[in-house]
């Protein structure tokens, strides 16, 4: 898939519904101050960096495909960085950030507890994970037999899995929630999406750890 048909599926109106409230999930989660530096690991094509950009918060991507950066750069909106590096080495030295996000990353990266420890030992007062939930309406249409489309390869989680990877890291609060129930994104899934927000079965998990 090249950048610019990843890129594109968050301006359909699907799209953008599923990354508005992975985004305001993100943000609802991490509770991080307006100006505050935010690493976001694995951005691709920089979607969620320039969301955190252009709400005010001190933004850098860093990815390893140097293909999807010269998108992001090319279409930064002049607040935000971009940088080659590898999730599992980051190219920063510790407590470089406040916060660190990562939205679906780490689900294509075989070391996830490597990548993990990464993003913890560069950020001083928190972390976001996005995964893939197993145990999701999401996975039955796209993630069985290895996966379809943008979700070829990838590992999905399950909650409790999610908080597991969260409970080795030097960091207090930790909270895990689902969003992204009925994955069509059309009006009715956009009505039941805040009555389902209790249960564990959205498609997108947020998964937070804090000071």
């Amino acid at each position: 898939m090249t950048p610019e048909h990843y890129d594109a599926w968050y301006s359909t109106d699907r799209g953008s519904w599923i990354g508005e409230t992975e985004f305001r999930l993100i943000l609802e989660l991490l509770e991080p101050e307006r100006g505050s530096s935010v690493l976001d690991v694995g951005s691709g094509t920089g979607y969620f960096t320039r969301r955190l950009a252009t709400q005010g918060y001190a933004a850098t991507g860093v990815d390893p495909d140097a293909t999807m950066l010269a998108f992001a750069r090319a279409h930064r909106t002049g607040a935000e960085e971009y940088l080659l590096g590898d999730a599992c080495r980051l190219p920063f030295g510790d407590r470089s950030f406040d916060y660190c996000v990562s939205i679906t990353a780490l689900c294509f990266i075989p070391e996830e507890r490597a990548a993990l420890a990464e993003m913890a030992r560069v950020c001083r007062r928190g972390l976001v994970l996005g995964l893939l939930n197993r145990r999701s309406l999401l996975y039955l249409q796209k993630g069985r037999a290895g996966g379809h489309g943008a979700y070829r390869g990838a590992r999905w989680h399950t909650p409790e899995q999610a908080r597991a990877l969260l409970e080795k890291l030097p960091l207090g609060l930790r909270r895990v929630q689902t969003a992204i129930y009925l994955p069509s994104g059309g009006a009715f899934a956009r009505r039941v999406e805040a009555a389902l927000s209790v249960l564990p079965f959205g498609g997108f998990i947020a998964a937070v750890a804090r000071t």
